[in-house]
């Protein structure tokens, strides 16, 4: 039977903060009752995420291993270009957005939207967002850069959280070059070149511990693949 949903979660040395969330997202669709897959795609991992994934037996939930690691934005890729799901969402594994959350963005695919992406920046007095003063300032440059690279009218470009008809899944990430954390820029800039219809809705948010981004560690490349994208994105076009 072909999955409603299918979910995606990149993985890399996430064999402590994996499970507890991995447990949360097949509690929320075994109560849908409805079919559904999970796809842990383990980047290259060293700490047996793995193996932490495989001994919990979800019937529903399989592992697709990348080796070496190949970068976030190829994990993605990877795992929804493997997703049979009329819909796919793919999520952080430290589940700084709660799975639940799905429920903000599933109408908007539901009524015509191709792709639905979660946002910590617009305001909305139902949702919470909590983040270190750090990150809510490096937030607010990079998505301002991101205006200025083309990508206007998104909010926030970044979260983790992001879904996706089938039909859109299948054509921009078959075209996503960028392996790395700059790939939602490339994402959202191939889904308006290819005039999809991408709708931004708020979604409650809480900063984890052991985050694999670094502000200043990741910063620099983070906008070099990002001037890249836009370099291809513009060549497709033209």
């Amino acid at each position: 039977m072909t999955p409603r949903w299918s979910v995606v979660i990149p993985a890399f040395d996430e064999a402590q903060r994996l499970p507890a969330f991995l447990e949360k997202v097949v509690a929320y669709f075994e109560g849908r009752d409805e079919p559904y897959e999970v796809i842990v795609v383990d980047d290259g991992s060293t700490d047996g995420t793995a193996e932490v994934v495989e001994a919990r037996r979800f019937p529903t939930v399989s592992v697709l291993r990348l080796r070496p690691n190949a970068g976030k934005g190829a994990a993605v890729r990877a795992g929804m270009l493997a997703a049979k799901g009329a819909y796919r969402v793919f999520a952080d594994a430290d589940g700084a957005t709660p799975i639940e959350e799905l429920k903000r963005l599933e109408p908007l695919l539901v009524a015509g939207a191709d792709v639905a992406i979660g946002s910590r920046v617009l305001v909305d007095s139902g949702v919470s967002v909590t983040a270190r003063a750090h990150r809510v300032v490096a937030g607010r440059l990079f998505n301002w850069l991101v205006a200025r690279m083309g990508l206007h009218g998104i909010a926030d470009s970044q979260c983790g959280f992001k879904a996706f008809t089938a039909p859109a899944a299948t054509r921009l990430f078959e075209a996503l070059s960028t392996p790395g954390f700059g790939f939602d820029v490339e994402l959202l800039l191939l889904a308006r070149a290819a005039g999809c219809r991408v709708v931004e809705v708020p979604v409650n948010w809480a900063d984890q511990a052991g985050s694999k981004v670094g502000v200043l560690r990741h910063g620099p490349g983070m906008l070099w693949q990002m001037l890249r994208a836009r370099r291809r994105v513009g060549r497709r076009r033209s």
